[in-house]
């Protein structure tokens, strides 16, 4: 099963080896004529949106990367317009949101809690009742975290289906629908080799993804 990873080549390797622990096969590109030959689409992290593209100027958005951002949205319109399975990390999910109508709040007052500072911080967060992340993990669980911004707004038909224990910063979304789903963490950095004690296990996630395809 073919999943497409819109970035950078540089910026792949984790996401390909988090793929392949699950059994996908991850295809690394930037342009796609139609969603013909791949079964879902991965959004990984990266730096900011470009705030116009939720109407407002930059307010602490940092590197922002306009023809990724442009390349980023049209496969996610492409999967949607496909129903085919979304999974969007970090950034990702901060896409999928923008492109529902939601907005992001471009700098937390709280990003010390959630910034990369030479490393993850780590933190606990609640998942809300009958969400797959309640599924897969329980109630309450500790991620690993690298972002200054979160999702304000949040788009319809999405949900908010996790949020931080300490802030209720936005932490995972899905759609009400469709199999559309995102979290603001960064699971690839959190099974395989780079499995730590400290959090729970990201496979499940990419797990829960494949799952959504067959």
């Amino acid at each position: 099963m073919n999943i497409i990873v819109p970035c950078k080549p540089q910026n792949f390797m984790n996401y390909k080896e988090a793929l392949e622990l699950s059994g996908l096969t991850p295809v690394n590109s930037l342009a796609i004529f139609n969603t013909d030959g791949f079964d879902g689409l991965l959004l990984p992290g990266g730096g900011d949106i470009d705030p116009e593209y939720f109407h407002e100027t930059n307010q602490g958005s940092r590197n922002i990367d306009k023809g990724l951002d442009a390349a980023q949205f049209t496969m996610l319109r492409q999967f949607i317009s496909a129903r085919k399975p979304i999974l969007g990390i970090c950034k990702g999910m901060q896409l999928i949101n923008v492109e529902f109508g939601g907005t992001i709040i471009q700098n937390l007052p709280t990003a010390s809690v959630h910034q990369y500072t030479n490393q993850d911080q780590i933190h606990k967060t609640i998942a809300v009742r009958d969400s797959f992340l309640y599924r897969l993990y329980g109630e309450e669980f500790t991620v690993n975290s690298a972002h200054h911004q979160s999702c304000k707004v949040i788009g319809e038909p999405l949900e908010v289906i996790q949020y931080s224990a300490e802030d209720s910063v936005v932490e995972g979304i899905r759609h009400k629908k469709f199999p559309i789903m995102g979290v603001q963490w960064h699971p690839e950095r959190m099974c395989g080799r780079h499995r730590r004690l400290d959090t729970v296990d990201g496979s499940e996630i990419f797990s829960f993804f494949h799952s959504n395809i067959l």
